[in-house]
């Protein structure tokens, strides 16, 4: 081990931005966090200002290293772990976006896509980059800046612009900037993107040319545990290694000791993410999951993964709070839900930006169906906590059917992370509807663990995959009490709620 005591992980998410340090037993030392602001100039456009990002990216991490009286001398290395898909193009002279950086849940280029899938569907590049066509992924988005920036188009065939998602924007700026900032991203992240071939890891010449996005401005595509640069300049972390990036899904996993094939777990964040390990196989779904990236160590194998994605989960709490005034914080939800014994036979199908996995519907749009006089706001909160559960219940019976195909045995258990994991009455619920047991581990930052964890093993902090999981230990477990037959009525009930919200945008009726 280094003579340096800690690791420090910027998690640039989608609502804020955090710092955490760490110690060499994985235990948090300090934190700081800002929020930015969420720019939602019309109905189905999702903007951040990365300007903003970066602003806030420097004060959490004066805010970690104060809160722990600690200076750059003490910090072993950096990581990053970022919100995935966001899109930020700017100029390389000047370091300034050329335009709102475009967020992931952002549906503004669905008519692109539907005329890409037009010509072999929407799994038309699913061969070569595990993805379905659709507005969430990277490549839409750049083309749309492209085209819609009054002289973006010449400026990045001159190498002038450089695209990136945040990860790469955070390390950028870290290592210059302007001033000779490294323009590199992980796999991961590239895996997002629609650009990356997903067998060799590099970007496809082909995809670029259908997409019409010069080369010129993509990042080089790098290990996701490696030393990419030193911090740079007069910043707080000056020469300390940024050695380790992750897209925030994989850190999660990476952070919950998900290293074998068959090892799965769901963060509950903003949105929901299951992803399972698949190892050095890429394993294609039969049942609308996407085919990825887990990680790459260095000059490793690849290792893949495959990921069930919900748009809206966390967020939706969020609507309820602060579009429809029910709450006045996220964490009264659950109270109110416990004012009742269930939803009154309601449900939620928040598909706010279409359907993710496993459906994958762009026409779909947000349905509260089954009201009565009956429903109160208990019922409607408590509506909107099984709605992720639900939403987690399909994506894991993807997942099932996909794994038996492949001769592996169904899922016995479930880790999970992310800040929805508080509340209680959400995690035994979905044990509920799984029908298996829950795992929280003691560590529920596992998505700053994560890229903390590949920065050190770059550089030596922690030695290999053994030590780190060690370092793993349950928190808490919540074990199924719903009788089978109860849980499949509530399972056709919601699934009859999922079909009402099909079709609903189409030429008559678009996001207004």
């Amino acid at each position: 081990m280094m003579g340096s005591q800690y690791v420090i992980a910027i998690d640039q998410g989608t609502t804020s931005t955090r710092a955490i340090i760490f110690d060499h037993e994985a235990h948090i030392v300090a934190t700081g966090q800002a929020e930015h602001e969420q720019i939602l100039p019309r109905a189905g456009w999702v903007e951040h200002d990365a300007s903003e990002i970066w602003d806030n990216t420097r004060e959490v991490i004066g805010q970690a290293l104060s809160r722990a009286s600690l200076t750059r001398h003490d910090i072993a290395a950096v990581g990053i772990t970022n919100q995935r898909e966001t899109t930020v193009v700017w100029d390389r002279a000047t370091g300034e976006p050329i335009a709102p950086a475009i967020v992931w849940q952002d549906t503004r280029t669905q008519d692109l896509v539907d005329q890409l899938a037009a010509d072999g569907g929407t799994d038309r590049f699913a061969d070569r980059t595990g993805l379905p066509l659709a507005t969430y992924f990277a490549a839409t988005k750049i083309k749309w800046i492209l085209d819609h920036v009054d002289g973006a188009r010449q400026r990045a065939e001159n190498g002038e612009l450089a695209f990136g998602t945040t990860d790469c924007w955070l390390l950028w700026n870290l290592t210059g900037g302007p001033d000779g900032g490294v323009h590199a991203t992980d796999v991961t992240n590239a895996s997002r993107t629609l650009l990356m071939d997903l067998a060799t890891c590099a970007w496809d010449p082909e995809l670029l040319e259908v997409f019409d996005i010069p080369e010129a401005m993509l990042p080089e595509i790098r290990s996701s545990s490696e030393v990419y640069g030193t911090v740079h300049g007069s910043q707080l972390l000056r020469e300390t290694p940024v050695a380790g990036i992750l897209g925030d899904q994989h850190a999660a996993t990476f952070g919950q000791a998900g290293f074998g094939p068959g090892d799965a777990k769901n963060t509950y964040g903003t949105g929901c993410f299951v992803i399972v390990n698949t190892g050095t196989e890429i394993v294609r779904s039969d049942n609308g999951l996407i085919s990825t990236v887990a990680y790459k160590l260095g000059d490793q194998q690849t290792v893949y993964a495959m990921e069930g994605s919900i748009a809206v989960a966390g967020s939706l709490i969020q609507w309820l709070r602060d579009n429809l005034k029910m709450i006045k914080s996220a964490e009264e939800v659950e109270e109110l839900a416990r004012s009742v014994e269930d939803n009154g036979g309601a449900h939620i199908v928040p598909a706010f930006s279409g359907l993710y996995a496993p459906y994958w519907r762009s026409d779909a749009r947000g349905a509260i169906v089954g009201l009565t006089r009956f429903v109160n706001a208990g019922h409607v909160a408590r509506a909107a906590l099984e709605a992720t559960a639900f939403q987690t219940a399909e994506v894991l019976e993807a997942v099932n059917a996909d794994t038996a195909r492949n001769g592996r045995v169904a899922l016995e258990e479930l880790r999970v992370d992310g800040g929805m994991v508080a509340n209680e009455l959400l995690m035994q619920f979905q044990a509920d509807v799984l029908g298996i047991p829950v795992v929280r581990p003691e560590i529920v930052e596992t998505t700053a663990l994560g890229a903390a964890y590949v920065a050190g093993l770059a550089v030596g902090f922690w030695s290999d995959l053994d030590e780190l999981t060690d370092l793993w230990s349950e928190g808490q477990r919540w074990e199924p009490t719903m009788e089978k037959p109860e849980r499949e009525r509530r399972i056709r009930l919601w699934k009859k709620a999922v079909t009402k919200t099909f079709d609903w945008v189409d030429d008559d009726v678009r996001d207004e």
